[in-house]
């Protein structure tokens, strides 16, 4: 039987911000920033800016829950998933399971071992979280560059849809590792000061990681939104590089908003990707501005957390949900003038404003494309 109406639920977030999502909205409304100056670090040569965890927190607080063996990107993991796990009730049998999304996942495995060990195989990292917490479904990975936490949650409401499962648990998360600081400082660009994601100052992307997770269901008791439409399109640009026309973003949106039955005019906010690299913020005013989106309150929340890769996607919409629900959507830290082409509507402060529907968008490498509507439900969650 196939199901109309999906929602999300019970989500959760691990970040230098706070290992709870209260923590986390509290200081993005203070204008609060994970983002610091990493000197000394083992990872680079030279002092950088990223949103790294504290590990020492981070060991505490697994400690506190397990003694079981665990690299760090699964002590964020199983963090950020076992409030919802418990919270929600649900029981973790034939008609549940899990998703796991990341970028690159245990690649710090290999820095310890002269050859690839299998922890640092994606599917491996799944099957530790599903052990972990007793799941009795195969898991499933999407690891699709930068849109993969966005699309995790298209993909779970699919399956849900499908009727192939009543409830999914979506995780995600990225390290700041030093393959990925060596892959973005190769193509200079990494930015030398904190990012600034729309600005005429921007220099560049700053990294960042995280651990998000939520739950994708048939059951709107609990539900924050309901997942009204999504799309996810590939214009194959480049390896790299973005879409000068924003085709691929531009196609995902109409998708989106024709499932969900939506126009522009629908839409009260936006959770852009934002990187604060030349090419991708132009795109997106690019992008926003075909489909008569421009004048829509957008932010990036890189400002906050830096970009944290497959975890993004999920971090931001958790962000965004509870946007829904307090509506009021944060600045977008560190813009400060406009620095794209064409206008569009960048927050510079917080604004308490109704938001009954967001869009959350996310672009990655190879051309990759993902966007999602959210409708805030009847419960007011």
């Amino acid at each position: 039987m196939n199901v109309k109406n999906v929602y999300i639920a019970y989500t959760n977030c691990i970040t230098p911000l706070g290992f709870d999502v209260d923590s986390n909205v509290q200081a993005i409304a203070n204008g609060v920033s994970g983002i610091r100056l990493q000197e000394n670090s083992t990872l680079m040569t030279a002092p950088f800016y990223a949103g790294v965890i504290d590990s020492d927190k981070l060991n505490t607080a697994f400690a506190a829950l397990s003694d079981a063996k665990a690299t760090r990107l699964e002590k964020m993991m199983v963090l950020a998933l076992d409030p919802i796990i418990k919270k929600s009730g649900v029981e973790l049998n034939a008609k549940t399971a899990l998703i796991l999304s990341t970028t690159k996942g245990n690649i710090t495995v290999l820095n310890e071992n002269a050859v690839p060990v299998p922890d640092a195989y994606l599917h491996q990292l799944a099957q530790n979280i599903v052990d972990f917490f007793g799941f009795t479904t195969q898991p499933i990975v999407v690891s699709n560059a930068c849109v993969s936490g966005i699309m995790a949650v298209s993909v779970a409401k699919r399956l849900v849809q499908a009727g192939l499962y009543d409830n999914v648990f979506v995780i995600s998360g990225d390290e700041v590792s030093e393959f990925v600081l060596s892959g973005f400082n190769s193509f200079q660009a990494m930015s030398d000061v904190p990012c600034k994601p729309y600005s005429a100052n921007r220099k560049g992307v700053t990294l960042g990681e995280a651990a998000a997770a939520a739950l994708v269901t048939i059951n709107n008791s609990e539900a924050k939104a309901k997942i009204a439409g999504d799309g996810s399109i590939n214009d194959a640009n480049h390896i790299s590089g973005p879409s000068r026309t924003g085709e691929g973003l531009v196609r995902s949106i109409e998708s989106a908003f024709n499932e969900a039955g939506v126009t522009a005019q629908n839409i009260d906010y936006i959770s852009a990707h934002g990187t604060a690299t030349p090419f991708n913020d132009e795109m997106e005013a690019v992008a926003f501005n075909r489909l008569g989106l421009n004048e829509v309150p957008v932010n990036s929340l890189k400002g906050y957390y830096g970009h944290t890769l497959g975890a993004s996607g999920l971090l931001e919409t958790v962000i965004g949900l509870e946007s829904m629900a307090r509506n009021k959507v944060f600045a977008s830290m560190g813009y400060d003038e406009p620095g794209v082409s064409q206008p569009i509507n960048v927050l510079a402060a917080n604004l308490d404003t109704p938001v009954n529907c967001f869009l959350k968008t996310a672009s990655g490498f190879g051309g990759c494309n993902t966007a999602v509507v959210f409708q805030k439900v009847n419960n007011g969650r």
